[in-house]
């Protein structure tokens, strides 16, 4: 194995669960500058994460919807755009135009002399 391979300044760290508030306690090299009062009463660089094992549907088994940056809300926007506009599509192609038969088509008028 490689020598040096990984880092030697690993350090606690508070993870902190934006979705629900869980807290975790732990070792890691990420830098920050914000700090937190942990529950042993030590304070501690601090880590906000948008999603954690707390949270995520896998882990707590639940479905819920989280959504941070409205993702969600700009895609259904968009689909209910594209339904709108293939209704529309739709609508327009099935309008039938009537077209004139050979017999029904009006003979062309004469042209009527102007008296002077």
């Amino acid at each position: 194995m490689k020598k040096d391979l990984h880092p030697d300044n690993y350090r606690l760290v508070v993870f902190k669960d934006l979705n629900n508030g869980e807290l975790f306690l732990t070792r890691s090299t990420v830098a920050t500058k914000e700090t937190i009062k942990y529950t042993d009463g030590n304070e501690y660089p601090l880590v906000t994460v948008h999603i954690s094992s707390a949270s995520h549907p896998f882990f707590t088994g639940q479905e819920k919807m989280i959504d941070i940056e409205g993702r969600v809300d700009r895609f259904k926007a968009r689909q209910e755009a594209a339904a709108k506009r293939k209704e529309a599509v739709m609508k327009k192609a099935s309008k039938t135009r009537v077209r004139k038969n050979a017999d029904t088509v009006d003979k062309p008028k004469k042209p009527v002399a102007k008296s002077k």
